[in-house]
């Protein structure tokens, strides 16, 4: 077990904020590396095979999200599970939780597999993808579901990981198999000349590769999150505790993407330059949601083991300085895309029209970006807490109804971009306003559920 601690991080003890930024960092820098090698996919396919195998390649994030984003958000119960169980010392509930949750990631990936291989074409005709893209659209997305049961285990492997405080290792393990994925794209794409499906087949290789690298990382510890594949097994009891936070998790992730599908259709009918546009900017914003994300993770994942040994100031001072870090981290980035959007943009696309139309988007989402972490962080200090279902409703509330509310009412009345997209940050600022109110309801709650003298009795003092 001695060498499995340089990689844990003892999250109820010692000072926050510089445990905050050795758990955010490796995270961020996993989000951002894996967003940097999926450029790759998107620069190398607009370079080199021009704007309508762009086009075709980014109309599928949206719809990628909504089909998977489901099960994704079931795997941060496992994270506040395990963290919770792991602060705790409950070795076999620590096992348990790790076993269920990994036969359930084989299980959902393969379920997911066949969805998309079934109804992605289907999918993309709702989302009234053009004629001139679809065929390409829609073998991409088959080749790539081939490889989600890889994803979802990566997925659940690294959310077990989290829970210990661990984030160096599936970073090295994203570096590897990024990089083999940004080889392979070039290969396929720029000598063999295979555009869409080229960048699939590096996509599902490299899935591969940072599938198996997380598994024998859980199989080769020694520490109670040991993977045993003989021990793998549903056990109910603790799927009932994944799914109770999880699910909700999921289910707001899942109808936030779909009305992010509802964007990417009114966006579709510009045509493929403003397709273009859109997924070069929009992959942008996600290496500004990844960075951020990393705070939400890291604000959930020290809430939960706080929350296992009941020491509830330190959850307030964790929320606290995790406002801070995403407020930071959000102005410095999102204000870096804002003035250098023509620059950046011109790499994934040279075009004067695609570069236009992208920067019609980040003018109203890059500087306004840190609504989208505070937004994000009260939740995630609830699922912290175990309580996830009213953040969940309160962000399709506030986030999605505001969506739909805008692209069927506001938008119809003036069709342009910059009209569509404002309605990003109202989403925001609605959503934040709510989740803020239920926050301190909750709060209440949890505070009185805790005896005060276990709380005065455990509390660290906090440099």
């Amino acid at each position: 077990m001695k060498n499995n601690k340089k990689y844990e991080i003892d999250m109820t003890n010692g000072t926050i904020m510089d445990k905050l930024i050795t758990f955010s960092l490796p995270l961020m820098l996993s989000g951002i590396l894996q967003l940097m090698f999926n450029a790759v996919d998107i620069i190398v396919v607009g370079q080199f095979s021009g704007s309508r195998p762009l086009a075709a390649v980014g109309s599928t994030s949206a719809l990628i999200n909504l089909f998977t984003n489901f099960f994704i958000g079931i795997s941060l119960g496992t994270n506040v599970l395990a963290a919770r169980f792991f602060a705790s010392g409950k070795i076999k509930e620590m096992s348990d939780t790790v076993h269920t949750s990994i036969l359930f990631a084989a299980i959902s990936g393969v379920v997911m597999m066949i969805v998309g291989l079934l109804f992605s074409r289907f999918a993309l005709e709702l989302m009234e993808t053009p004629d001139e893209v679809i065929d390409m659209a829609a073998l991409y997305l088959k080749i790539y579901f081939v490889g989600v049961p890889f994803f979802m285990l990566y997925n659940y492997g690294a959310a077990v990981l989290r829970a210990v405080g661990d984030t160096r290792r599936p970073l090295v393990f994203l570096v590897i198999s990024g990089a083999v994925n940004a080889i392979l794209n070039m290969v396929l794409v720029i000598l063999f000349h295979l555009d869409v499906e080229g960048v699939a087949i590096a996509t599902v290789i490299s899935q591969m590769i940072s599938c198996v690298l997380v598994l024998r990382c859980l199989c080769k510890t020694d520490a109670c999150y040991q993977l045993h594949f003989s021990k793998l097994s549903i056990n109910g009891k603790y799927l009932r505790q994944i799914f109770q936070v999880g699910v909700p998790a999921g289910i707001q992730s899942t109808v936030i993407n779909f009305s992010n599908v509802l964007l990417q259709s009114s966006v579709n009918s510009f045509g493929s330059i403003a397709m273009a546009g859109y997924t070069a900017a929009n992959n942008l914003l996600g290496f500004l949601y990844t960075s951020i994300n990393a705070v939400t993770q890291a604000c959930m994942s020290f809430t939960s083991q706080n929350y296992g040994v009941k020491k509830t100031k330190r959850m307030d001072r964790v929320l606290v300085d995790c406002i801070i870090l995403s407020i930071l981290i959000a102005t410095v980035m999102g204000g870096a895309f804002y003035v250098f959007g023509p620059q950046i943009l011109s790499v994934y696309n040279k075009e004067p029209d695609v570069i236009k139309s992208g920067m019609e988007i980040l003018s109203f989402t890059t500087l306004t970006y840190f609504l989208c972490g505070i937004m994000d962080l009260f939740p995630g200090a609830m699922r912290g807490m175990g309580r996830s279902g009213v953040p969940m409703i309160l962000s399709i509330i506030g986030t999605v109804g505001t969506r739909i509310f805008w692209i069927y009412v506001v938008f119809p009345r003036n069709r342009a971009l910059d009209v569509l997209f404002i309605s990003y940050p109202v989403s925001w600022g609605l959503t934040i306003a709510m989740q803020v109110c239920c926050f301190i309801i909750v709060r209440r709650k949890v505070h009185r559920e805790i005896p005060v003298s276990y709380t005065h009795l455990t509390l660290p003092t906090i440099a």
